[in-house]
This record gives C-alpha cells, structure tokens and sequence, in this order.
C-alpha cells in the first residue's frame, strides 16, 4: 500500500453495491479540517463511500488549501494564491486517483463536494479534469480567474452551486457568476440561494442530498 497524499478521513458505504462503489469526496474550507463536513455527508445517499480530506497547510487551529491573494481588491476580490492552489489542486487530483484503488471505487462515480475553498478548488478541479470527477456540489464559493478559459472542458457534467443569499465572505454574486459561466459552457448547473450567510441551509443539505441521489 502507498501513502495517501492526503490525511483523510475514509467511510465505506453503509449499503453495499454490486462492484466497486460511487465515492463521494469533501473538501473542507479554510481553517477547518477533515472532519467539518462529515455531518452533510452523513445526510447523502448510503451507498456513497464518503472520504474527507484534510488540507496541507496548518492555519488557526485547523487547516487551508492556499492563502489569498488580496491584490485585485480585498477579501471580496480575492484569488487563490497561484503556487498554492496548483499544489492543492494537483494533491486533490492524486488523491482521487490513489484512492479508487486503494478503495475499489468506480472511478466513473466519483464526486467532489466542497464548501468555500473547498468549493473553489472543486470547480477548478473539474474544469482542469473532467474525466476524474462525475459531479460536483460546490457551496459557497466562486470560479477562479485562472479557470474561467477552462470551463468548456466541464461541458455535460452535472454541477450544483449553493450560496447564502447574505454571506459576507464570499458574496452571492460570486456564485451566480460562476453558475452563469459553466452554464454558457455547457454545464449542466443548478444553481441555489439560500437565506444565510457563510454558511450552509437545512433546506440546502436536503436539496443536495436529493440531487446527489438521482446522479446515482
């Protein structure tokens, strides 16, 4: 067995399949760790093999994908750091691929769902490999500018985007706008607002749950 490249969390499916499993990846937010979104997870489908990664970098207690670049005007205009988010978006990347054998997942059904950083390192994630990732759930964050060029490789795959009507981190226009350039791309997108802040919705987790379903 060879290392993970990720620090992770790994929970098989609570009901069994008939060859390998559909996998579900979380990918957490800045200053969290492996096990924030393990509560959504618990309320999508049980035949999912859920595994929530941990980012690399330690930051306040918990952990960061890459640090913000704040150049372009602020928190509410902030880039992934460049060097940064290739690394992580190439660990996400090795991630995946190591873990399908060393889990026996079906490497057709394998979904990203990431909140704020989390939810930017999915979309360009699947923008940078399709291939690798059947859907993607990505609440409350943005595309970056370094993949909007890259959206029409995403062309067909289905993506949910959430964002809370009154967030003060990443706004919702943030959001829409990424909704509204994968779906010029393409993309199959849906997109939901929902009345909160950084943060996410029951009526939201209940959506996902619900949607992640009928991709199975």
């Amino acid at each position: 067995m060879t290392d993970s490249p990720l620090e992770h969390v790994s929970n098989a499916p609570e009901t069994s399949t008939d060859g390998p499993a559909p996998a579900v990846v979380l990918i957490h937010g800045r200053g969290t760790n492996e096990r924030d979104l393990l509560p959504i997870a618990g309320r999508l489908p049980d035949e999912l093999h859920v595994l929530s990664v941990r980012a690399p970098d330690p930051l306040q207690g918990g952990y960061t994908w890459y640090e913000l670049d704040l150049s372009a005007g602020g928190l509410h205009a902030s880039q992934p750091h460049p060097e940064e988010f290739r690394r992580s978006l190439d660990l996400v990347y090795e991630f995946v691929e190591w873990a399908v054998g060393e889990y026996d997942l079906d490497p057709e059904r394998v979904g990203l769902l990431g909140f704020s950083q989390g939810s930017i390192t999915s979309l360009a994630a699947l923008c940078e490999h399709p291939e690798s990732y059947d859907w993607v759930v990505a609440l409350n964050g943005y595309l970056p500018e370094s993949h909007e060029e890259r959206v029409e490789n995403a062309t067909g795959k289905p993506v949910f985007i959430g964002a809370g009507e009154s967030d003060q981190i990443i706004p919702v226009e943030r959001a829409e706008r990424a909704a509204e350039l994968l779906e010029e791309a393409g993309v199959d997108v849906r997109f939901e607002a929902y009345p909160v802040g950084h943060g996410t919705h029951p009526e939201e987790i209940r959506a996902v749950s619900a949607w992640v379903a009928e991709r199975l």
